[in-house]
Formats: structure tokens, C-alpha cells, sequence
């Protein structure tokens, strides 16, 4: 009986440990609502993080050694994640194989642009899904490790800080005060049933793993760390936003854009829709020389997101002195303006400036030029207190050189006509009837400007966030295609798009409008200031013999080119093809025939959200039907722990007895005495054997002396317990699979409990 009190005693403690780990992580992934839309991504982390603190409670149950058990943890994530994850490119579903490896990091890549691209709440994507699953898995191994294999459970504190502390670095507010909340009263129960636990080892006589120490109360030191934890979280909450908020721009609420490796796209828009604008910088210039400033240019495309491709900074490229950009020939008319531009309260590593500067001087940190995009940046200084003076180009091409750019183009510019395998058919359809009866490529970019900017089209920042589409991957610009209301972002990255459908070179710019006039004088011109609400995106197109130039298709915002509003465009020409290979383009007009469009095929986004969506509810319709057993768990739990005490122990063993027989059908009557309930149990199947009626008769003995006679001894509570668990287990050994399972899943001793408790009598006993 000893040896089964050590063996027991661990395995008790380990389901409440493991139980008590389990509310903890899961509430703090609750944290992470407000960066993501829908809730099939929390049932998803949850699973994954249930996995890695359940399924050892197994493992120790079965004697695995301990330093094993880690180690078998960590294999099943990796299974976990290759069965769900891995496409079917698992040995037998779950064993990873090289291919595997690929599907992963193409989903790593997949959720890290959709990261950088999306504003919170961002949709749910099958990336960020697999981040978020492996960020679970991980948060619930470790907390299992140092929870029940170093048994220092006040250190589970560390990865459940993760989910709690992201919030903060992306949304304004941070984590929820309620969160933070329960995240404090969650990591309180742990460490209380930590101590129970320790303190039930030692009344067993069984060491609990982990330090130990001289018997004392400890629920004032548990409240104590409990309410410092819960301090110090909050103050961090409270805090991290102004990590975010004062990056870009030093004061005011605000995104994070433009930081060090954060895509620009990601809180533009958040920056676009903030009540009160923060100064950016100021600049004179003459009255009729009204530029865009530009910070830097998205050259790679990849169907998520566009991005500034990967290039290292030059240290000979110093911004004195600047070529001409590249594909500028010396027959397009050319004047140099010279900008005075003084930064108000802009913080960034990117410099503003129009495009193409031919020079720079006046900077105090070390900026240098990048040799495709001609965009300033820095590796350790950013804008704050520079002032500066820009010598900038202002081309004047005319219609006619502009239809005359050769159609061949070199080699450097294939990258700028990428785009998916895939794409959304819908694209290539627009861009051939919009520009089907264009006579040039030239001529086919002002009529996907037109195009965008007609009444058809209207400009929003609120819309694409309240229907789902912000962003600026393909599946986006074919949602934007379909609902035609948007801002800078959508119109910029769709006219890129389209014009790559065609065959034009193209690429996105972000940065700022050219502002407003002060009305007043500085360094002898017109001062003009630039605000957050100027933050804008326009798509730059590619021309040989002219280069790149910018063209404005969001509807009342900025000014359009005059070289890109011809008195008339020309028609001539033939219809574009679908696809820009020399085998089909037209010789007279540089644009391929039209083919014949095909059907739109469905987003596998919307089919994916809608998956997710049913196994989210799934996932729901499973929880609510297990926390009747978990109650009914923590019922029997607390009613054998009762047998401990000295007040009526073996009462509490016939309680749980008689619970358990009503949950499998045959509970104790109303008049029934306890010998006359033993009496019909003993004929249950379950009974047959000599130990099982021992067990029940010891219990029955118990109960009746400890009612109409005296108490029992202390020495026989566990007695009372093994008795009554094997009693319990009798009880369902002889009955189907089908009623241990509604037993399980309805328990009805839960209900007549409730029932009682209802009318106002107390439990019924036999």
C-alpha cells in the first residue's frame, strides 16, 4: 500500500500542475487578439500548446524517465506540426522528410511577409498560422519543462511573458488590463498548487522534485510574487508602446513604419488614419516646384508583399555627389531645382528626398546612396536635427519620346515584371481591357492611371479595414479590383501590378506628398510643410531611354504628372496579351494580343479563412463538451482529497462512489442504505472478482462505522482512497464503451448535484 501511495501521489500532483500550466498559457495567447482577426488561430496555438503540457502527464504516468521525456515532447511537436503543417509531405503523415523541410520554410516565409505587410488585426494566414503553432508549441514545452521537470514553477512566468508582451510593440495600448488580470490570478493558482502539491508529497512521505525547503505557510509569499509579477507585467505593457509610438516620429500615438526591417506597408494606413498629424519636415522650394519626397522603393514582389530588395549600402556611394539615374538618356529635357528640407520630427534611417537627386549637402550622419533605387539610407544614423539642401532633377520627357522608348528592354529590368505563379486571373483580364487598344506601352500606363483614377473608383482608409482587404499582396489587389474603394497602398501596388501584367517594368515608392504652403518665406522661397497625413505610396514605371517615372492613380491625392496626361492618347495600336513573351508580342506597338479571358478562380484566402472558421467552431463545440468532465474531474479530485481530513473521510470515499455509479446509470436511490447500494452493486459485471467486492465492502465497512459509530483512524485515509478507486474503476469495467464515454462527457451525478442545489437540499446520501 506504501508503494502505492509514492507511485500515486506524483501522478496527482502532475495533472494539477499540468492543468494549472495549461490555464496559464492559454490565457496568455488570449493576449494576441488584438493583433489578429477571428479566433481559429487561438484554438490552433491551443492545441498545439495542450499538446506539449498534456501528453507528458502520459509520459510520467507510464515511467518514462525523466530527462526522456523533453525529448519525446519536442519529436511530437515536430510530428504534430508535419501532420498539419506539413501538406502531405510527411513519411506516413507526420514523420518529416526533406520535403518537408521546404514546406516549412516556405510557410516561415509566407508568415513573415505577412507580418511585415498586414495591420493589425491582420488576417489569419496559413504563415502566421504555422508561426503562431510553433510559437504555442513552444511556449507550452518549455513551460512544461521547467513547471514539472525542474519543478520551479515560478518561472513559467518567462515564456508566458512572450504573447503578453508583443501587443505592445505593434498596437497602441498593448495587452488588455483583463488579460494581464487573469494572467496574474492564473500564475497565482499555479504556484498555489504547486505548494499543495509539495505539501501532499510530504504528508505521503513522498519527495517532490525540485528544491525543497522547511514546511512553512506560503500563501503570503505566493501573493506576494503573484502581485509583483502582475505589477511588472502591466508596467511593461504600459509601456512597450512607446517603443512603437516614438520610433518614427517623437511624439503622438502612431505606427511603427519604417523601422529597421518593418515593411513600409504595415501601418501606413494606421498612420493615414490618426486624428492629428505629426510634422514630418519642412522645405522650400519655388512655388511651381512641388515634388514628392520620396523614403524608399519596393522593388520585389512576391505575391505577399512588396519589399525593398536586399542590397548592401556602398561606403563610396557618398549623397555629394549622385549619377544620373539608370535609363535616363541625354535627349530628355532636364532642369536642377535646388530644395532647402529641414526635419521637424521624422526619425528614420531612410532620408527624404525627390527623386532622382543628383546631390546632398549639409548632412551630419553618414548617409550613402543605394545604386539601383537612388533611395539615401543610413546604417547608424536616422533623420532627427538634419537639415539639408537636395539638388534634384525635373525631367520633361515629351508624348512623343515616351511612345518611342524602345519596347526591348536590358536584362536588370526582368526582375520588375515579376510576378506569382498563379495569380488571380481577374488581373490579367483588367489589365487587357483597360489598356486593349493602346498604341504603346507608354500609352497603356496613362490608361491604368485613367483607369484607377475614374469614377469608379474611390479613395478610403476605412474601408479596407472594416471588409478585410488591407494590405498589398495579389490576392489584395484583385479583392480592390472587385470593391474599387481604397487608399494610396491599394491603388499604388494594383497599377504596379497591372502594369507588370503587361509588361511594363514597374515598382512602388513610399514616402510623402509634396505638403502644403506655409504662406510664409524660408531660405528666400516658399516654405512648405509635410505632415503624417502626406504620407503616401505611388507606383513608378520603367521606360527605356527616359528611366523611371512616378504616375499618380489614387484618386484626390497628390497632383498628377503633366507627362502622364497627354492632350490625347494614342489608340492605334493592337490588343496586349495576357503575358509579355516575345513569341506574342505585337512588333508595331509593344503590347501582346489579347487572349481570351478565363474564369476567376476562387481565393483559396477566403476558402482557407472559411476552413479555419469550421475548425475554430469545431474546436468550440469539443471544449463545451468537455468542461462538464473537467468539472467532473475537479469534483472527484477534491472529494478524495477530503479523506485526508478528519471530518468524515470515508463519508466523502461513498460519495464519490456513489457519484460515479449515478454518472454510468445505477447511482444510489433515495431510500437506499449504504449496504443495500453495495448489496446491488456487488451484482454489476465489474464485481465478479474476489479484490473488486473486497475493495467495496472495506469502503461500505468505512462509511457505516464512521455513521453510526466512531471515526476512522487516521492511518486508514489512504486506504480509504485506494478502496474507492477501485471501486470507481469496478464500476465502469463491466459496461460498454458507449456508457463510459456518455459517463465521461455527461456526467450526470453533475446535474443532480445542480438539481439539489437548485431546490435548496443538500446531497443525497446512501
Amino acid at each position: 500500500m506504501a508503494a502505492d501511495t509514492r507511485r500515486r501521489a506524483p501522478a496527482r500532483s502532475g495533472i494539477g500542475l499540468a492543468l494549472a500550466a495549461l490555464l496559464l498559457v492559454l490565457i496568455s495567447l488570449t493576449a494576441l487578439a488584438p493583433l489578429l482577426q477571428g479566433a481559429g488561430w487561438w484554438w490552433s496555438s491551443a492545441f498545439f500548446a495542450s499538446l506539449m503540457l498534456l501528453v507528458p502527464v502520459g509520459l510520467r504516468a507510464l515511467r518514462l524517465r525523466r530527462a526522456w521525456i523533453p525529448v519525446v515532447d519536442a519529436l511530437l511537436l515536430v510530428a504534430a506540426l508535419t501532420l498539419f503543417f506539413g501538406g502531405g509531405s510527411g513519411f506516413l503523415g507526420f514523420i518529416p522528410t526533406p520535403e518537408t523541410i521546404g514546406v516549412f520554410s516556405a510557410l516561415v516565409d509566407s508568415g513573415a511577409a505577412s507580418i511585415q505587410q498586414q495591420s493589425a488585426p491582420a488576417i489569419a494566414t496559413p504563415g502566421l498560422l504555422f508561426l503562431l503553432a510553433v510559437g504555442a508549441g513552444i511556449i507550452g514545452f518549455v513551460t512544461d519543462v521547467v513547471v514539472q521537470t525542474l519543478r520551479m514553477p515560478a518561472l513559467a512566468a518567462l515564456p508566458v511573458l512572450v504573447p503578453i508582451v508583443v501587443p505592445g510593440l505593434i498596437v497602441e495600448g498593448g495587452t488588455e488590463f483583463g488579460i494581464l488580470v487573469l494572467s496574474g490570478v492564473a500564475y497565482l493558482v499555479l504556484l498555489r498548487v504547486d505548494v499543495r502539491a509539495r505539501r501532499s508529497a510530504m504528508d505521503d512521505g513522498v519527495a517532490a522534485p525540485g528544491p525543497r525547503g522547511a514546511r512553512r505557510s506560503t500563501v503570503g509569499a505566493t501573493l506576494g510574487l503573484a502581485g509583483v509579477g502582475l505589477l511588472a507585467a502591466s508596467v511593461l505593457a504600459a509601456a512597450t508602446p512607446s517603443i512603437s509610438t516614438t520610433y518614427l516620429f517623437g511624439t503622438g500615438p502612431r505606427g511603427a513604419l519604417f523601422g529597421a526591417g518593418v515593411n513600409p506597408f504595415i501601418n501606413l494606413g494606421q498612420d493615414l488614419r490618426r486624428d492629428l498629424p505629426v510634422d514630418a519636415f519642412h522645405y522650400s522650394s519655388d512655388e511651381n516646384v512641388r515634388p514628392y519626397f520620396s523614403l524608399m522603393t519596393l522593388d520585389n514582389f512576391d505575391g505577399l508583399n512588396w519589399r525593398a530588395a536586399s542590397r548592401e549600402l556602398d561606403a563610396e556611394n557618398t549623397p555629394d555627389a549622385i549619377p544620373a539615374p539608370p535609363g535616363l538618356s541625354d535627349g530628355v529635357d532636364r532642369s536642377t531645382q535646388e530644395i532647402t528640407v529641414v526635419i521637424d520630427d521624422l526619425s528614420t534611417s531612410w532620408l527624404p528626398v525627390p527623386y532622382p537627386a543628383t546631390g546632398i549637402a549639409g548632412l551630419d550622419g553618414e548617409w550613402f546612396w543605394e545604386e539601383t533605387t537612388r533611395s539615401i539610407a543610413s546604417a547608424d544614423s536616422t533623420t532627427i536635427g538634419e537639415r539639408y539642401v537636395v539638388d534634384v532633377l525635373q525631367l520633361d520627357p515629351t508624348p512623343e519620346q515616351l511612345r518611342a522608348a524602345s519596347v526591348s528592354l536590358p536584362e536588370e529590368m526582368a526582375p520588375y515584371l515579376a510576378l506569382p505563379d498563379g495569380s488571380p486571373p481577374v488581373l490579367a483580364e483588367t489589365a487587357l481591357a483597360v489598356t486593349s487598344t493602346a498604341g504603346s506601352p507608354y500609352d497603356a500606363a496613362v490608361m491604368l492611371q485613367r483607369y484607377l483614377r475614374g469614377a469608379d473608383f474611390t479613395y478610403s482608409t476605412e474601408a479596407p479595414v472594416d471588409e478585410g482587404y488591407d494590405g498589398a499582396g495579389i490576392e489584395i489587389v484583385a479583392r480592390f479590383l472587385e470593391e474599387k474603394t481604397g487608399y494610396c497602398v491599394h491603388f499604388a501596388s494594383t497599377m504596379a501590378v497591372l502594369a507588370r501584367e503587361i509588361g511594363i517594368p514597374a515598382r512602388v515608392s513610399i514616402g510623402f506628398t509634396s505638403g502644403t504652403s506655409a504662406g510664409t518665406a524660408f531660405a528666400g522661397r516658399t516654405r512648405f510643410d509635410v505632415d503624417t497625413h502626406d504620407l503616401h505610396a505611388w507606383p513608378e514605371l520603367y521606360f527605356e531611354g527616359i528611366g523611371w517615372l512616378p504616375f499618380e492613380p489614387t484618386p484626390s491625392r497628390g497632383s498628377v504628372p503633366d507627362y502622364s496626361r497627354p492632350a490625347s492618347v494614342d489608340t492605334s495600336g493592337e490588343a496586349a496579351p495576357a503575358a509579355p513573351s516575345e513569341s506574342n508580342v505585337n512588333p508595331d506597338t509593344g503590347l501582346p494580343e489579347l487572349s481570351d479571358p478565363e474564369p476567376v478562380a476562387p481565393s483559396t484566402t477566403a476558402a482557407s479563412e472559411t476552413t479555419y472558421e469550421w475548425l475554430g467552431l469545431a474546436a468550440l463545440v469539443v471544449f463545451i463538451l468537455l468542461v462538464p468532465a473537467f468539472i467532473r474531474v475537479v469534483v472527484r479530485a477534491s472529494r478524495l482529497r477530503r479523506t485526508r481530513s478528519p471530518d468524515d473521510p470515508a463519508e466523502a470515499a461513498w460519495t464519490e462512489i456513489g457519484a460515479s455509479a449515478t454518472d454510468l446509470g445505477f447511482g444510489p436511490l433515495d431510500v437506499e442504505s449504504p449496504r443495500a447500494f453495495a448489496t446491488r452493486l456487488e451484482t454489476q459485471p465489474g464485481f465478479r472478482d474476489d479484490d473488486a467486492r473486497r475493495a467495496l465492502r472495506s469502503a461500505l465497512v468505512r462509511v457505516e462505522r464512521e455513521r453510526y459509530g466512531r471515526a476512522i483512524l487516521p492511518g486508514e485515509a489512504q486506504d480509504a482512497v485506494d478502496d474507492a478507486r477501485d471501486v470507481i474503476r469496478s464500476l465502469g469495467a463491466g459496461q460498454s464503451l458507449l456508457v463510459r464515454v456518455r459517463s465521461v462527457v455527461l456526467p450526470m451525478s453533475l446535474a443532480r448535484s445542480l438539481l439539489a442545489f437548485a431546490a435548496g437540499s443538500g446531497p443525497r446520501r446512501a
